[in-house]
Order: structure tokens, then sequence, then C-alpha cells
């Protein structure tokens, strides 16, 4: 049960995926969270080192899908100007939405990673799907009402993890 807990991959932020090493990987698209991954959760706009980010990924020919469960108002005012794809209301950990993101690019499983800051909903979701994930950091130190639930559960899981050995990253404080 605990292993559709363990991220394939953990990184500090979406900064540290390069393209050139994507590329190398086969991967042809991102399924990407939006809150506390990509921006703070209350950021209503992308910060230029994102933007430059976002257009490295163009550049190699990675696309990139928004899959959020945030309401539609938020992920469409942040998606939308950069030409984005984005799914809303995704109800992750559930899978339609990620097989949603998966036609929107015209990719196969293996061709995606998903990007997230939650083991409950982006790496729990992704890995159920049978997807690499990987896991970064939040970008902000505070959380939506929902969130703060998740991180508690969230942190009991880390320290199981832990115990068995199974954690292979740091996890800062």
């Amino acid at each position: 049960m605990y292993q559709n807990f363990i991220p394939s991959e953990f990184v500090r932020s979406v900064f540290h995926i390069k393209p050139e090493l994507l590329k190398e990987k086969g991967i042809r698209g991102i399924i990407t969270d939006l809150d506390n991954t990509l921006v703070e959760w209350d950021r209503p706009d992308a910060t230029p080192k994102l933007i430059e980010w976002f257009a490295s990924m163009k550049a190699a020919g990675i696309q990139v899908t928004i899959v959020s469960n945030n309401n539609e108002m938020r992920v469409q005012s942040f998606a939308d100007p950069l030409g984005i794809p984005f799914i809303y209301k995704a109800r992750k950990p559930f899978g339609k939405a990620f097989q949603q993101a998966l036609k929107i690019m015209s990719v196969k499983k293996e061709e995606v990673v998903v990007i997230g800051d939650q083991l409950l909903t982006d790496v729990f979701g992704g890995n159920k799907q049978k997807l690499h994930t990987i896991l970064v950091i939040p970008v902000a130190k505070s959380d939506g009402f929902f969130t703060k639930f998740n991180r508690l559960v969230e942190r009991r899981i880390f320290r199981y993890l832990d115990k068995k050995g199974q954690v292979t990253w740091e996890e800062e404080e």
C-alpha cells in the first residue's frame, strides 16, 4: 500500500527538471500540478523564471498540461495567458484527469512525467496510473485549507517510509 506513495523521483523544484534529461528518457509530455508546485497557491500569475521554464520545455518539444484540483477560474486565469492546456477540479488522485491529460497531449504513459508537491494527490494518483512521478518541495510554506489536512497525513507517511528505509531524500523543514 505504501509503495503507491513513493515517487519515482524527488527534486527540489520544477527548475531542477531539465528538458534535455526528459528528452533523453523519451519524455514528450508533462502533467503538472499548479498550486505549490509551479507557484505559491495564492500567486495568480507565473513568474518570469517559470515562463522561461515553460518556454524551454516547448522548445524541446515537450508538452505541458496543468492538472489541478482547484476551480476553473483559478486554473484558467493562470494557464490561459501561457497558452497551456489545463484540467480543473481534477479530483486527484482519481485517474480520470490523468487519462484526459494523456489524450490532450496524444502521448503514451511511458512518455509522460507527473510533477507535484503532494503525496496524496499527485504522487499517489500518478503511481496508480503507472506514470513516472516526480515529487517537488512545496513552493510556499503555507497551504490552503484542504492541503493542510493532506500535509498532516503526508508527514505520517514520510515517517513510516523513513523508518522502513524507503525515503531516499531529505525533507526540508
